[in-house]
Formats: structure tokens, C-alpha cells, sequence
């Protein structure tokens, strides 16, 4: 979806783009993606979606690997939103990649893998971010379960749909929806410590994720003052309490003294 300024604009929550029907996405918030589905890896291994699922948090965006712009775009950011977090792939999380474009192939999803990681440069991303291609059976399957919706256009044959990445536990149940091709590193990271349910992330993390709320609607994480207030209270008080425990303990040291020159 295009801006009047020649810009990629990224599309709000189920609000779909003008004139365009089937072509959105639709939140399955809790929703179970479907581990039977059977795609092919880019090595062209036949692989089913629950050999992903049970370790870690999964980032997951739909793509095919023919677009001639928004879905290079999508790649991209979704690189450098993993970029800029230190979590590692295949320790803290893993990637998934599945077209939803039947005539995409193995061999166009090792081009495209090789070019990501060209990119991404992290090690471990090659044995934890899978690029996948499979049946229309399975992709049906995969973008009912997710909500995506997307639409061919067969005079030009190429595919009209929107943009944005999930976040899957590692279960398989969708966690969290960003939206747009740039995807924010502290919301990437947040939403990955909240997939794994702790399992990753440091207590600064926690604290952050205590201060911060996801919401479902704009896809972000967005600081609630009220919890913000009580950590800063909390934090006020203790501050205060550890210094009148100083100055009574320096004062009963300093009785002591006076005593004992007595």
C-alpha cells in the first residue's frame, strides 16, 4: 500500500486498503497455528510447521519471494529489527519465512535465505531462520489460521496483500501482530520475552514489560503511567528507607564510639 508521497505506508489493524477485497489481516490473537501443515524447506526437505514448535519463540512473516518490492522490504526490516536486539537465533528464538505464492520454490527460497543472512550476519541464523514454500493446501491452511488475507491479480501476476510480522509462543499459538515493513527492536524484544513467557530476557526486561502494555490494535507496545508511577513510587520509598537505614546505623556506630571513650 502506497502513501501520496511515494512512501510505504503500513496498514492499521483489519482496516483494508481502498478498492481492494480479501486483503487485510485479521487478528487469531491465542489462536493455534496448525503444526500437521506440510511445506518444504530450502533445501527442498519436506517439513511439517510442528517441527518448529516446543523451543523457543518463533517470528513469523508471510511473503513471496517474486515481489518486486513490499515483500523485500518486510525481509528487510524484519533483519534489522533482529539485528539491533541481542537475542540469538536458535538460542532465544527462531524465524520462519513461508511463502504464500505456490509457484515459489525451494531453489528461490535458498536465493532469498542466502541474501538475508548476507545481510544479517549473526551466528546461528542459518540453522534457525527457514525460508519455506509449499502446496496451496497448506498455505490456504496457514494464512486462514493467522489471518492473513491476500489477493492474486492475474493480469499482472503478482499478488495484492498487506505487510507486518507475528510473533508465535513456542507452542505455536500467535502471541503478538506488528505491522508495516519497520518493526520496532524494543517491541521485537518485548514481544519475544512475553512468547517465551520469561523464559529470555533480563530483569531490566521484566521491569520493562511490567511499565509497557502491548496493544492489539496498533500493533506496539505503549508504557502505562500508572504502573510507571508505582515502580517509581516503589522505587522512591526504597531509595529513602536504605537511607535512613545508613544514618541509623552511622548513628548507633558513632554511640558506640562515644561510649567507649567514656
Amino acid at each position: 500500500m502506497y502513501s501520496g508521497g511515494g512512501g510505504i505506508m503500513a496498514p492499521s489493524a483489519n482496516v483494508k486498503p481502498p478498492g481492494l477485497k480479501n486483503v487485510g489481516i485479521e487478528q487469531r490473537l491465542d489462536a493455534q497455528v496448525p503444526g500437521d501443515l506440510v511445506f518444504r524447506d530450502e533445501t527442498g526437505k519436506a517439513v511439517k510447521l510442528g517441527d518448529y514448535f516446543g523451543k523457543r519463540p518463533i517470528v513469523l512473516s508471510l511473503v513471496y519471494f517474486r515481489c518486486p518490492m513490499l515483500c523485500s522490504e518486510v525481509l528487510a526490516g524484519v533483519e534489522a529489527s533482529l539485528k539491533a536486539i541481542s537475542f540469538n537465533p536458535g538460542k532465544d528464538f527462531d524465524v520462519l519465512t513461508v511463502s504464500f505464492d505456490p509457484k515459489d520454490t525451494p531453489e528461490s527460497a535458498t536465493e532469498k535465505k542466502a541474501e538475508m543472512l548476507k545481510r544479517y550476519r549473526r551466528e546461528g541464523a542459518s540453522g534457525a531462520w527457514h525460508f519455506l514454500t509449499g502446496p496451496q493446501e497448506s498455505i490456504d491452511a496457514l494464512t486462514q489460521a493467522v489471518g492473513f488475507q491476500y489477493q492474486y491479480d492475474q493480469s499482472t501476476d503478482q499478488f495484492a496483500h498487506t505487510t507486518g510480522l507475528m510473533i508465535l509462543t513456542p507452542e505455536g499459538k500467535i502471541a503478538q501482530y506488528y505491522y508495516g515493513v519497520e518493526f520496532p527492536a524494543r517491541d521485537v524484544r518485548l514481544g519475544l520475552i512475553q512468547a517465551s513467557q520469561g523464559k529470555i530476557g533480563t530483569l531490566a526486561d521484566q521491569v520493562l514489560l511490567y511499565c509497557y502494555h502491548y496493544d492489539p490494535k496498533t500493533g506496539k507496545y505503549s508504557a502505562m503511567i500508572n504502573r510507571m508511577i508505582q515502580l517509581g513510587g516503589g522505587l522512591t520509598v526504597l531509595s529513602i528507607g536504605t537511607v535512613l537505614l545508613v544514618l541509623l546505623r552511622r548513628g548507633s556506630d558513632s554511640e558506640l564510639r562515644g561510649h567507649g571513650r567514656a
